[in-house]
């Protein structure tokens, strides 16, 4: 099996201690983490060979920021060292009905200054067979959303499969300019992954018979989401994430997969997740995704261990999934008892 690259931002994140607001704390916990870095983790703990593409400062916080990745095994070797500064958001963990909340402080950030020709992707793409981006790396600049062109392209043209977690964000852009380069990228996507919520906003695309606010969430509606996409961009699967969202403790979590050849849907089970930190939800589902269609997992398989996975995620502090192949394995086989290992 062939590497597994991804291509986006790794920041550092300040958060305060336990569950502190930003205007109560005088000390910050902190951390690395970042969409397309986190998913690099979940794969190196899994056991697969995860190549990490970006650009951070040639200073002592970029050193940190690769060494944390390092430390899991990624290869950080096709990193730029250029820029004068890594990108910074505070993140404060909301409990029952006070939601969290991120601050952004990533403008003039390495990667945002990364411009088309600043990566030879021929060459950062040898021995890959699985690129992994999302929809934030085109979201910091112009110059990025032109790499990620350059890099689809070439990924596809080396015949390497191409995945993209749409990850719409709003304080990074607008959802027209959402549409626009987006519409232009997901076309070279071979699976395309989503929350409830990212194809309302990126596409218009809505699901029926669904409240995101009241937590009311439809397998069918979604169903015809990933229908859509399909038919619109010609995406070989889709896999979403359902998040019911009871609160800001408690959360039910389970995924759909569609897939477009046979138009067949499979779900996940269902799991009660009381949070720890839901930072790198998606992006440990993203991950459990590419897992399963890189190990000869079926469609069904797939699924489930891409929700057990992310599950997991959530009962683990940071932005990191921690959680190894053994403890995913058991949780998707229904050992979800909780119960003191020893």
């Amino acid at each position: 099996m062939g590497k597994i690259a991804t291509f986006g931002e790794i920041m550092l994140r300040l958060s305060p201690p336990g569950y502190l607001r930003l205007h109560q704390t005088n000390s910050f916990d902190v951390i690395f983490g970042g969409a397309e870095a986190n998913v690099s983790v979940s794969l190196a703990n899994y056991g697969l060979d995860p190549v990490f593409i970006s650009a951070v400062p040639n200073n002592p916080i970029g050193d940190a920021a690769l060494n944390s990745l390092r430390w899991f095994g990624v290869d950080t070797s096709k990193v730029l060292r250029q820029g004068e500064r890594l990108g910074i958001y505070y993140c404060e963990k909301g409990a029952a009905m006070r939601p969290s909340k991120v601050v952004y402080d990533r403008k003039y950030s390495s990667i945002s200054a990364v411009k088309a020709g600043d990566f030879d992707w021929d060459k950062a793409l040898d021995g890959v067979t699985w690129l992994h981006w999302t929809g934030i790396t085109p979201a910091l600049s112009d110059g990025t959303a032109a790499a990620v062109l350059e890099a689809v392209k070439a990924a596809k043209a080396k015949g390497i499969t191409i995945s993209c977690d749409l990850n719409y964000r709003k304080n990074l852009w607008s959802r027209e300019k959402a549409g626009q380069v987006m519409g232009e990228l997901v076309p070279y996507v071979d699976v395309l992954i989503a929350n409830e919520e990212d194809a309302a906003d990126v596409f218009g695309i809505h699901a029926d018979a669904t409240d995101i606010n009241s937590g009311k969430l439809s397998v069918d509606g979604y169903k015809s989401v990933a229908k859509q996409l399909v038919d619109r961009f010609g995406v070989k699967k889709v896999g979403i994430t359902l998040r019911e969202s009871l609160s800001a403790s408690d959360n039910n979590w389970s995924g759909l997969l569609y897939d477009g050849a046979t138009g067949e849907v499979y779900t996940s089970k269902k799991y009660s997740i009381h949070i720890v930190d839901r930072v790198g939800g998606g992006d440990s589902f993203g991950a459990g995704l590419i897992f399963g269609l890189t190990n000869g997992y079926d469609n069904q398989q797939t699924i489930e261990f891409a929700a057990a996975a992310s599950a997991l995620k959530h009962t683990v502090e940071g932005d990191y999934n921690f959680a190894s192949l053994p403890e995913v394995q058991a949780l998707m086989g229904g050992n979800a008892s909780g119960r003191v290992q020893r």
